[in-house]
């Protein structure tokens, strides 16, 4: 064997060893994972205050100012003859 084709053989070897490895890993973690079945639920309600920036009608406000401050820069305001 040529030492290209030997060099090849063990980077794919070294590549299934640490695939191997690192699957080993993380299923011996699965496996130590215990489930906790005992669950606490507490629900509590809380009001929450609206952010004006929050609301959809503030926001078509001021893209519609925009549009029209871009509208009026961009017409100019000299007279044309």
């Amino acid at each position: 064997m040529n030492t290209l084709s030997m060099k090849n053989s063990f980077e794919k070897f070294g590549i299934f060893m640490l695939t191997f490895f690192f699957s080993t890993l993380a299923l011996a973690q699965e496996a130590t994972k215990t489930p906790d079945l005992n669950v606490d639920v507490t629900t509590t309600k809380t009001t929450t205050t609206e952010e004006w920036f929050t609301n959809p009608i503030y926001w078509v406000i001021g893209g519609l100012f925009v549009i029209i401050l871009i509208a009026i820069i961009a017409r100019g305001g000299g007279k044309r003859d």
